[in-house]
């Protein structure tokens, strides 16, 4: 199961108008200091490789990191794992999860999974699909079906999410799917959701 490398997949993301995280990706760690100085502390650092689909089962991810020494301590960590093309560095945001993806069914073409995301989405199963292409009103609907949509709304006096731009991104990665017919799975695995907005955090394109 190729993957797609790491700039090919952030051109696809930003051709469609899927909204991601300040994320470079490099093999120097004065560059990669360079760039979280840039975008501002704190910062996450991961692997990018085209062969490793589960990035956290071996220790490819550092999150919160707060400054320079941090960052060149979790940098000199990852780069010696194996089969990597570089480490991807990015702006670390605020916000609930969610994960979108996205499979291409013989019969159906491609199939849309939306849900509550990270690491608990396995084990909670709240999730809801769409045969594309997926409309807004159909988007919606998608959202609003999945029993943690309360959380979303927002509870105890927490601000609700950016739903709006939510239903953009599902209608946007519907479009992505029925016109790039090589690509036969997609995971934005999370995206990060707050009153402001929402970006992908984490991206795998499988061909």
């Amino acid at each position: 199961m190729p993957l797609l490398n790491f700039q090919q997949t952030k051109k696809l993301l930003l051709k469609y108008k899927i909204p991601i995280f300040q994320t470079e990706i490099f093999n120097s760690e004065k560059k990669a200091e360079k760039f979280g100085k840039k975008i501002g502390y704190p910062v996450v650092l991961k692997i990018f490789s085209s062969t490793i689909l589960h990035k956290t089962d071996i220790g490819g991810v550092k999150t919160n990191i707060k400054n320079n020494k941090e960052l060149k301590n979790a940098f000199s960590d990852l780069i010696k794992i194996k089969r990597i093309e570089g480490i991807l560095v990015q702006k670390m945001g605020k916000g609930k999860e969610i994960i979108l993806g996205m499979k291409r069914d013989f019969q159906f073409g491609p199939v849309l999974m939306f849900g509550l995301g990270g690491i608990f989405v396995e084990a909670l199963k709240d999730v809801s699909f769409r045969i594309c292409p997926v409309s807004k009103k159909e988007a919606m609907r998608m959202i609003k079906e999945i029993k943690g949509y309360p959380i979303l709304k927002g509870q105890r006096r927490e601000k609700p999410a950016d739903i709006k731009k939510l239903v953009q991104i599902i209608t946007k990665l519907s479009e992505l799917s029925l016109k790039e017919k090589n690509v036969k799975e997609i995971d934005l695995n999370p995206i990060m959701i707050n009153e402001k907005g929402a970006w992908a955090a984490d991206f795998k394109f499988i061909l």
